[in-house]
């Protein structure tokens, strides 16, 4: 990932040392268990933890790696030549009766622990600020749209209390996938355990408190990390229809709410007027990488006979990418909705910009109700008056107080009219969440 929309912690989490230190983790969890059950003599473990532990492993060692695997065209090799070169004898066993995936996916489960650990701390304060929010508006009238066409009234807060329930599903998914792969797989080559007790890899998933991958061949089975990625597509998506929507009310047309802009900010170079929505532009960006991600992800699932590294390439890409660029863009989104600058007056000018329009369900509904009419007359009487003020912007409460078919009085209309009426539940729906 470009450095542009790397978090300081992303970066540092998928840098070269760090995929080396979690390799080392596990080849010390293994080592240790080995010890303990005598497979490896018990100084082997006992000599090489200090030697890590005083010395650890950083980015002059993965420049290191890198020089030697130019020559060995082998990663795992010369990582492990790399450590003998750094620890010495005490290294040697490092390795005992592994297979390179072993060490490689069982590490990568580290690392993608650490990474969606951080994104779903992100998406909680996400979840915080949409539910802040929600508060905050829960009774400031807006126009609610179908088809981007105005229907009838509602709440700003109702907007935020439904991104909310949307990030709680996301969150879901996202400790559902982080759990497929808190597995430990340490059985040796094609999956056999016979260079490698099964001890090994159910001891070393316990001190952790994860699981033993139960069945493998030489590779974990792919489609963990299909699921990782699908979790964090549809994260994507919910990000994506935040921003979205943030994007319209912004419109020109519309300005019921924008982005904060900051001081000294510039929204284009040749139009000084310009307050563009360029942030959750961003965002709805990052959701289509996302997406892309989840396809690459899918593709990897087939592989050849017990192992073949088709999937290597492109994990080394999309794993990163896709867990530093859903941190990246939540944490941007959490600042544009906690700065979101909102204007509850044009809400209100937009709502009744139609002439009362949005308030036909409740006329044709005492038609129906209240003077026993069949719903088609109704409807016909409804809509006959606002179409006509589609056409002309007469007031529909004025057209049907003028039309002789419609057996309403002046008192009838006022309530139809009435938009403390459409607003009435608001405090039930949001009794379900406790605020």
């Amino acid at each position: 990932m470009i450095d542009r929309y790397l978090t300081p912690d992303m970066k540092e989490l998928w840098s070269e040392a760090s995929r080396y230190r979690a390799w080392l983790k596990v080849e010390l969890s293994a080592l240790r268990v080995q010890a303990e059950i005598g497979e490896v003599p018990p100084s082997a473990y006992q000599d090489l933890l200090p030697l890590s532990e005083a010395d650890p492993l950083d980015e002059a060692f993965a420049v290191r790696v890198a020089e030697i695997e130019s020559v060995t065209r082998h990663d795992i090799v010369a990582f492990t030549t790399a450590l003998t070169e750094r620890y010495g004898d005490p290294a040697r066993f490092i390795h005992h009766g592994l297979t390179s995936t072993d060490v490689v996916d069982t590490a990568q489960n580290l690392l993608l622990d650490e990474a969606l650990t951080t994104v779903m701390a992100d998406a909680e304060a996400l979840r915080a600020v949409c539910r802040a929010q929600a508060v905050t508006y829960k009774h400031t009238p807006t126009i609610g749209r179908t088809h981007g066409i105005h229907a009838e009234p509602m709440t700003f807060g109702l907007k935020f209390l439904n991104w909310m329930t949307t990030l709680d599903r996301d969150l879901e998914r996202l400790s559902a996938a982080r759990g497929r792969v808190r597995v430990v797989m340490l059985s040796g080559s094609v999956g056999t355990y016979a260079h490698v007790s099964p001890q090994v890899e159910e001891q070393v998933a316990a001190a952790w408190g994860w699981q033993p991958a139960p069945v493998t061949n030489q590779t974990l089975a792919r489609d963990r990390h299909a699921e990782v990625l699908s979790a964090l597509a549809i994260f994507g998506t919910t990000l994506e229809k935040i921003s979205v929507e943030i994007r319209h009310l912004q419109r020109s047309e519309v300005r019921e709410a924008m982005e904060p802009f900051g001081k000294g900010q510039k929204g284009s170079s040749s139009m000084p007027h310009k307050k563009n929505p360029i942030l959750t532009e961003n965002v709805t960006g990052m959701a289509r990488l996302l997406r892309g991600y989840l396809v690459t992800a899918l593709e990897n699932v087939p592989l050849w006979h017990e192992r073949d590294i088709s999937h290597s390439s492109a994990e080394r890409v999309i794993l990163p990418d896709a867990t530093a660029l859903a941190s990246y863009a939540t944490r941007r989104l959490a600042g544009v909705l906690e700065d979101l600058v909102v204007f509850p007056d044009r809400m209100l000018k937009n709502l009744n910009d139609l002439g009362g329009l949005v308030f036909s369900q409740r006329v044709l509904h005492l038609l129906i109700d209240d003077k026993q009419l069949s719903r088609e007359a109704a409807y016909e009487i409804v809509q006959r008056s606002a179409l006509r003020s589609w056409e002309t912007g007469e007031g529909l409460r004025e057209l049907l107080a003028a039309d002789p078919e419609n057996p309403l009085s002046d008192q009838e209309l006022g309530e139809a009219f009435d938009l403390a009426w459409y607003l009435r539940e608001v405090d039930h729906i949001y009794g379900r969440f406790g605020l």
